[in-house]
């Protein structure tokens, strides 16, 4: 009899303990966001963004011009930088970061030739894209679906171009080398695209 009060004085103990440790270090987690599952149909758990926005430019992370404030890189550029710069080589494809509608394509000032992507109250914009586009307004595009690709640094026969590099030759809107700007508005008003990755 001993024995058996002895082990359920010890099985009482460790559900005790059990439950504290999860709620003191998981169940806050949970209730946050911070740990967020989805099943993938197979008999992995995988964790995913709770934004459910993926990154635009597969294999391409470094950012070379962060949203904010900055040094204009070139004339014509904002001082005060309204997404993100993620260089790569032109031609590099870039996806859509979210389900959504194109409801632009076309040469956009300082942005160069620029694809928008609309879906809610959000607006993401894919600056200084090839000039050749792959999709036109109207198209209802999934995520992770191909829409464009980083364009040149230099454009021709754009009417009304103002802007050029240090040789004078016209440029794919305020840019210094090919790269993809990626700009994310909320009800109008831009946000740090950081933030939704």
């Amino acid at each position: 009899m001993l024995i058996i009060y002895k082990l359920l004085k010890y099985i009482t103990f460790f559900i005790i303990f059990l439950v504290l440790f999860i709620s003191i270090f998981f169940i806050p987690l949970i209730s946050n966001g911070s740990l967020n599952f989805e099943y993938n149909g197979s008999s992995e758990i995988i964790a995913f963004n709770p934004n459910g926005f993926v990154w635009p430019l597969p294999g391409y992370t470094r950012i070379s011009s962060y949203f904010g404030k900055r040094t204009s890189p070139t004339s014509g550029a904002s001082s005060s930088h309204s997404g993100i710069d993620i260089p790569a080589p032109p031609g590099t494809k870039f996806i859509a970061v979210n389900d959504g509608e194109i409801t632009f394509t076309q040469f956009l000032g300082a942005g160069g030739y620029t694809i928008t992507l609309s879906f809610d109250n959000i607006r993401v914009t894919y600056c200084h894209c090839n000039p050749n586009f792959i999709v036109k307004v109207g198209d209802i595009v999934k995520q992770g679906q191909v829409i464009g690709s980083v364009g040149p640094k230099n454009v021709y026969g754009v009417k009304g171009n103002q802007y050029k590099d240090e040789n004078g030759n016209p440029t794919n809107g305020a840019t210094t080398g090919p790269h993809l700007h990626l700009g994310i508005r909320l009800d109008g008003k831009y946000q740090n695209p950081l933030n939704y990755f």
